[in-house]
C-alpha cells in the first residue's frame, strides 16, 4: 500500500478537507477528530494490526485513523452513520483499494453476517474512535451479541476507561468493569489530552484495548449474574444483602438471602464493591438453585 499524500492527522490537512465540504460537526453524532500522529500510533501498536488482518471501524470520521489502518491491515470495513460524511471518505480514502465504507448504523448493523463475509467468520479486530455518548451500548453489544471478535481497541472517555479497568474495592468500580471484565482482559494503552482532537472534547480521553477471553468464567446464568451485580451497586452505600433483600427483580425472601450469604461465606455488612467476579458467578449459581 502506498503511503497516502496527505495524511490527516496533521490538522492543517484536517482544516482542508472541513472546508472543502463546508462540514459541520454534529453533537448528536458525537463528533472529535483525531490529529495526533502519536496517539494514532500508539492505537495502531495496541490494536496489533497487521498485514493479515480484517478490521472494523467504528466511526472513520474524515478517514483519519482509517488511513493508518488500511495501511496496516490487509482490509478495513469503516461504519458510519453520518451520511454527510460519505463524499468526505469517498475523496480521503479514494486511493486504498482494501477499505469498504458502510453507511449504517453499528448498533443495527449485522456485524456477524459482515465478518462472515469478509473474513470467513474468523475473529476480527475492532478499532475505533468512539461517540462517548453511545460508548457503552456499543461495546457490550458487540459482548453480548458474541461477535467473532479477537480484540477491541477503542478511544473512550478516560473516566470509562477507568472505570472497565478497574478491580474491587475502588471506586471506579462496578457493574461496567464486571461486564467487560467477565468478557475480556482490558489494557490501558494511552492517556490521551482534548488537544488531540478537533474539535477539543470537554473531558479527558483514553486508549484501552479489550482482549476477548477465550475461556470466560463458568456460570449457568449470565443474565442472572448481572441481575445480581447490577443489584450490588444500585445502591452503593448500604449492604449488599439489603440492597438484595429489598429489590423487587428476584423473588427470594428475606431468610433466603441470610441462608444463600451463609452458603458463600459472606458477611451480612459486605457491600457489594467487595466482591470479585468469580465470586458473583458462584452467588449466581447458588441463587438460580433457589429460583428453580
Amino acid at each position: 500500500m502506498t503511503k497516502p499524500a496527505p495524511w490527516l492527522h496533521d490538522p492543517k490537512y484536517t482544516i482542508e478537507i472541513l472546508k472543502k465540504y463546508d462540514f459541520r460537526f454534529q453533537k448528536k453524532f458525537g463528533q472529535n477528530f483525531l490529529i495526533d500522529e502519536h496517539v494514532i500510533n500508539k492505537i495502531i501498536d495496541a490494536a496489533d494490526v497487521g498485514k493479515d488482518d480484517f478490521v472494523l471501524e467504528i466511526g472513520p470520521g474524515i478517514g483519519t485513523l482509517t488511513q493508518h489502518l488500511a495501511y496496516n491491515a490487509r482490509e478495513v470495513a469503516a461504519v458510519e452513520i453520518d451520511k454527510n460524511l460519505l463524499p468526505v471518505l469517498e475523496d480521503t480514502l479514494g486511493g486504498y483499494d482494501n477499505v469498504t465504507v458502510i453507511n449504517e448504523d453499528i448498533l443495527k448493523l449485522d456485524i456477524i453476517k459482515l465478518v462472515n463475509e469478509k473474513n470467513g467468520g474468523r475473529p476480527v479486530k475492532v478499532v475505533a474512535n468512539l461517540p462517548y455518548y453511545i460508548t457503552t451500548p456499543i461495546i457490550m453489544g458487540l459482548f453480548e451479541k458474541h461477535v467473532p471478535i479477537e480484540s477491541m481497541t477503542v478511544m473512550v472517555q478516560k473516566e470509562v476507561a477507568d472505570r472497565m479497568a478497574s478491580g474491587p474495592g475502588t471506586k471506579n468500580y462496578g457493574a461496567l468493569s464486571l461486564a467487560v471484565q467477565y468478557y475480556s482482559e482490558p489494557y490501558l494503552a494511552a492517556n490521551v489530552p482534548p488537544n488531540c482532537f478537533m474539535p477539543r472534547p470537554n473531558v479527558g480521553s483514553a486508549v484501552i484495548r479489550l482482549a476477548l477471553k477465550k475461556d470466560k468464567i463458568p456460570v449457568k446464568d449470565e443474565a442472572l449474574m448481572f441481575r445480581l451485580i447490577r443489584a450490588a451497586f444500585e445502591q452503593r452505600r448500604k449492604t449488599y444483602i439489603n440492597g438484595l433483600k429489598n429489590s423487587s427483580e428476584l423473588p427470594i425472601s428475606k431468610e433466603q438471602w441470610e441462608e444463600i450469604f451463609k452458603k458463600m461465606d459472606l458477611s451480612p455488612s459486605i457491600r457489594g464493591e467487595a466482591l470479585k467476579l468469580d465470586e458473583f458467578a458462584k452467588l449466581s449459581d447458588i441463587v438460580s438453585e433457589y429460583i428453580n
